[in-house]
């Protein structure tokens, strides 16, 4: 299964979400390979826009490290915004920004420079042809759904040449990832234009086919979150080649702590496996903290559907949308203000508790003073005995991550070699990149050896983004050379191994498209999210004879489906008629919060669940 017989040492990438410049520095500085963000417009995280100045200084941060920056334009594009399209991506190309995360094919044939186009989630790639065919158009990468099981992405990793991309981390979709139209159905707002409203975060009453109460203000489209951490080296041996992390609108701490983690994951595995894997990125990362990915925003964890195709362990966070956080202990005995916890876990004055009451409601209470177990609380609160308590908010965990808990450097080496009029000082990056500078210098003796003093001085590397490795002296042992010298030595040969390293950066350019490949289906329909007519031209160009318009461009209508997901409200509920003959919703349930009122249709043939308007 993949690609782990291939004789060849695959490069793994680590890509980690940013909101802004800030974030993005931080989640290098943490480990990540790669960083992908939103330009200013057009990507699917409408409230995560970034200026190009802010952006060409990330560039310019990660190609130190060969770490990429990718840039998400990944919402569906208005005839009447192509050209903007256009402009926008000759600007990132220019800055130098690596690759463009795309859904709407009419990026495939505007007037583009030769940046690198990855397809994204949205394309919702999940079978082998529709991989095969968005490698033969020119996609240099692809994003999978987060729906597949090890073996359907083996399979796809098999089929195709250029790098897979799996989700790993973070917030799921309950519906295939540019398959739902919820939001904009009932709120007016795009999904698919970086707009969603989380439908699927609601609180829902539940109905069966007769209009009988089964559930009662329950989250049951909302997904535990990602965590494919005990996962990581069977997804490198399926043939994954890129390993991201979801939370464009994450802050900072999120992803320092989860980049922190998968990055000691990964430096593991890779040293484990020298002769397999890689990381696609250099630098020393020297970490100030311990990660822990249970003390970043969590919902409790699944693997959804990586282990088999039908799971039969909860996959949904019904009782909250919010952050669960990682499990303390349980309740000894609780008395007015106080609370006893049977816990080995470091509780601090100001740390957030959770637990979920006989109603299965998330409560919560703030630690106001801790000694040893015992919990002081503001406010009184009743808690039977047993109830288990989690961390939703760390303070000092927290307050670790609010300071500097990162450096990264690149390891250089120097040496020193006497010239006719002084000494030449080459210096070698960690990358292969070498530079050299010569210093007229008087040969003047030493009155004792300078190894010593000269490693100090061209040790002191400050801001710079390097850490010596070593130092070799070579026949300059026996010269005098002052420490002021020294000093303009080592601020040249840096100055000369950066611009050396920024000249040597490979970029990789787009691969041509195939005109003659045919796309997998001659029809498509209005969740194919075609919205231009340059999108159009490009389906029919490929055996497309049948286009339906996006629905932001047609409109809403009833019978639409707004949902397609493997998740199963039966299979969750212990009553999927495959394992059981009692069907407790009948063959038309329907789900109801505020005016969002939908339809449930189970597609037991294909394992799938869909959901329309509801019709009364």
């Amino acid at each position: 299964m993949g690609k782990e017989k291939s004789n060849n040492i695959r490069k793994i990438e680590l890509l980690a979400p940013a909101k802004n410049k800030e974030i993005a520095i931080e989640a290098i500085k943490h480990g990540a390979d790669a960083v992908y963000i939103g330009p200013s417009k057009f990507g699917a995280r409408a409230a995560a826009g970034n200026s190009l100045e802010d952006l060409a200084d990330i560039v310019e941060f990660a190609h130190t490290f060969d770490a990429k920056v990718y840039c998400t334009v990944n919402t569906i594009l208005y005839d009447e915004e192509l050209k903007d399209a256009e402009r926008l991506v000759k600007d990132l190309y220019r800055i130098g920004i690596d690759a463009l995360i795309v859904q709407d094919m009419s990026l495939l044939r505007l007037d583009l420079p030769p940046i690198q186009l990855h397809a994204s989630t949205q394309c919702d790639t999940r079978a082998v042809a529709k991989a095969k065919f968005l490698e033969e158009v020119g996609f240099s990468q692809i994003v999978l759904a987060r729906e597949l099981t090890n073996q359907e992405i083996g399979e796809i990793c098999d089929a195709v040449n250029v790098p897979i991309e799996c989700f790993i981390h973070g917030a799921l979709c309950v519906s295939y990832s540019g398959k739902c139209n919820a939001s904009y159905s009932f709120k007016n707002r795009s999904a698919n234009r970086g707009e969603c409203a989380q439908i699927c975060r609601l609180p829902y009453n539940l109905y069966d086919s007769n209009g009988n109460v089964v559930m009662k203000d329950k989250h049951i489209l909302s997904l535990k979150d990602f965590n494919q951490s005990d996962n990581i080296e069977n997804l490198l041996n399926c043939g994954v080649q890129s390993l991201k992390i979801e939370g464009r609108l994450k802050d900072i701490e999120y992803v320092k702590n989860v980049t922190a983690y998968y990055n000691n994951l990964l430096n593991t595995i890779c040293e484990d496996h020298p002769k397999k894997f890689r990381r696609s990125s250099y630098g020393n990362v020297d970490l100030r903290f311990t990660p822990q990915i249970e003390k970043s925003f969590n919902r409790g964890f699944t693997h959804y559907f990586f282990d088999v195709r039908r799971p039969q362990i909860s996959m949904a966070s019904i009782h909250t949308p919010k952050s669960q956080g990682e499990y303390i202990g349980k309740v000894k005995f609780a008395d007015r203000n106080n609370v006893f916890i049977n816990t080995n876990k470091q509780i601090t004055n100001g740390d957030g508790l959770v637990y979920f009451n006989n109603d299965c409601i998330l409560t919560g209470f703030r630690a106001n003073k801790v000694a040893g177990n015992k919990i002081s609380t503001l406010d009184k609160v009743s808690i039977p005995k047993g109830t288990s308590i989690y961390r939703n908010s760390d303070k000092a965990f927290s307050d670790l991550l609010s300071k500097d808990t990162a450096e990264r450097k690149l390891g250089i080496n120097i040496e020193l070699n006497k010239t006719p009029n002084g000494i030449a000082t080459k210096i070698t990056d960690e990358k292969g990149n070498s530079a050299t500078v010569n210093t007229h210098l008087e040969h003047e003796k030493a009155k004792a050896d300078q190894t010593a003093n000269r490693e100090k001085q061209f040790g002191k590397l400050g801001n710079t983004n390097y850490y010596l490795q070593s130092l070799n002296c070579n026949d300059t042992t026996d010269l005098f050379i002052p420490n002021s010298i020294l000093s303009d030595i080592k601020r040249e040969a840096i100055e000369a191994i950066s611009r050396a390293s920024k000249i040597a950066y490979k970029f990789e350019y787009r691969k041509e498209e195939n005109k003659d490949a045919q796309f997998p289906k001659t029809e498509l329909a209005f969740n194919d999210n075609v919205a231009n007519k340059i999108s159009k031209q490009f389906y029919e160009s490929h055996g497309v004879t049948t286009i339906a318009p996006a629905m932001e461009v047609a409109g809403a209508k009833d019978d639409d489906i707004l949902m397609t997901t493997r998740y199963c409200i039966r299979r969750e509920l212990g009553c999927c008629l495959r394992k059981t003959k009692k069907d407790v919703l009948g063959k038309n349930p329907y789900i109801v919060s505020g005016n969002v009122k939908m339809q449930i249709q189970f597609d037991c043939k294909n394992c799938q669940m869909i959901l329309r308007k509801y019709k009364d």
